[in-house]
C-alpha cells in the first residue's frame, strides 16, 4: 500500500482496538470520542480487508488476522517511540511515570528504601507497583506495559534477569508460642499446624515442593496468597509461617514474631529483577535498574554486617 496515505495515528487507534476490543474502551485508552474510534475502525477495516473486531454475543473478539497482528504492531510502535526517546534521563526534572510488579514480600523489603532515593534523586518521578500475576503473564504484549518485574525463577522471553539479592526460609511464630524451641526438632516441625502461601499463579507453596522432594509432607491449616497474609496469622494465632527470613525480621518487632530455625534446610531464594529486552537502551529504564541493583545491594551488605 502507499505509505504516503497512511495516518500513523491509525496504528495508534489500532493498537488501542486490539488490546481492548472493545471500541468504547478503546476510545478511552487513547483520548478520541467513541465515534471518532468507530470511525477509526472502519478505515482500519477497510484498509485490512478484514472486520478486526466481531461481535459474539454480548461482547466484540479479535478476528484471526486480529490476533496475527498484535505482535507485530507492538514491535512496530515500540521501535517508532523509540526514535522519540531522549538522549539523557534528567531525573531530576523528570516526571516520568514507572510501572513494576513484584510480590507483597519485594514490596516490604525493597520499596521504602528504594522510594527513598527516588523522592531525593527525582522528586517528581512516579513509581506504579502492581501485584505478582503469575509467569503466565510474560509475553510480548505485558513487556509493554512494564519497566521491571522483581521475581524469583528463571529467565522469560523478551526480558533480561540480574540477580537482585539472596535470602533463605525460616519459621515465623509470635513471641510465646507454645511450641517455638521444638519447633528446630523435625517431630515438632511436622506436628505443627502451618499456613501456606500459594501467590497467584502458582499451584502450591514452593516449600511444599521442595518438601515434597524429600518425601516430607507438612500439616496445612489454611493457605494465604501473600507473605504478609501469612505473617499475620502467625502473629495472632498458633499457626507456622515458613516464610523468607529477611521478611521476618523486617517485620518481627511490628508483628511481635520470633524467627526458628526450621529442622529442614530448603538452602538459598535468589531474588532476580528483570527488565523488558526492549528497554535495554532506554536512559530512564537503565536510571531505574541501577537504582533498584543498588537497593539489593544494601540489602545484602546489612545482611553481611549481621552474620
Amino acid at each position: 500500500m502507499n505509505l504516503n496515505s497512511l495516518d500513523l495515528n491509525l496504528l495508534t487507534a489500532l493498537d488501542a482496538l486490539l488490546r481492548e476490543a472493545n471500541v468504547s474502551r478503546a476510545a478511552l485508552r487513547i483520548g478520541l470520542s467513541q465515534p471518532a474510534a468507530s470511525h477509526a475502525l472502519q478505515r482500519l477495516r477497510d484498509i485490512f480487508g478484514d472486520p478486526l473486531l466481531v461481535r459474539t454475543g454480548a461482547r466484540m473478539e479479535l478476528t484471526p488476522r486480529a490476533q496475527a497482528l498484535r505482535a507485530p504492531l507492538a514491535q512496530a510502535l515500540d521501535q517508532v517511540r523509540g526514535l522519540f526517546v531522549p538522549e539523557d534521563f534528567d531525573a531530576a526534572r523528570s516526571e516520568r511515570q514507572f510501572r513494576l510488579m513484584m510480590p507483597d514480600l519485594a514490596v516490604e523489603l525493597l520499596m521504602p528504601p528504594f522510594m527513598e532515593k527516588v523522592t531525593r534523586l527525582a522528586p517528581n518521578v512516579r513509581i506504579d507497583v502492581v501485584p505478582w500475576r503469575g509467569s503466565a503473564i510474560f509475553h510480548a504484549e505485558f513487556a509493554r506495559t512494564i519497566d521491571l518485574v522483581i521475581s524469583i525463577g528463571n529467565a522469560f522471553k523478551g526480558f533480561h534477569r540480574q540477580l537482585l539479592y539472596t535470602d533463605s526460609d525460616a519459621l515465623a511464630v509470635r513471641r510465646g508460642h507454645p511450641m517455638a524451641a521444638k519447633l528446630t526438632r523435625r517431630e515438632a516441625f511436622l506436628a505443627a499446624r502451618h499456613v501456606g502461601v500459594i501467590i497467584r499463579g502458582g499451584a502450591e507453596d514452593l516449600i511444599d515442593t521442595w518438601l515434597r522432594t524429600k518425601g516430607i509432607e507438612r500439616h496445612i491449616s489454611l493457605v494465604v496468597s501473600g507473605y504478609l497474609e501469612a505473617l499475620h496469622v502467625a502473629a495472632r494465632t498458633d499457626l507456622v509461617a515458613f516464610v523468607p527470613r529477611r521478611l521476618i525480621a523486617a517485620l518481627s518487632k511490628q508483628f511481635g514474631l520470633v524467627t526458628v530455625t526450621p529442622p529442614l534446610d530448603p538452602g538459598i531464594d535468589e531474588q532476580f529483577m528483570f527488565h523488558p529486552t526492549r528497554a535495554q537502551m532506554d536512559p530512564g529504564s537503565i536510571w531505574l535498574r541501577r537504582l533498584m541493583l543498588e537497593t539489593g545491594r544494601e540489602l545484602e551488605q546489612a545482611k553481611r554486617r549481621l552474620s
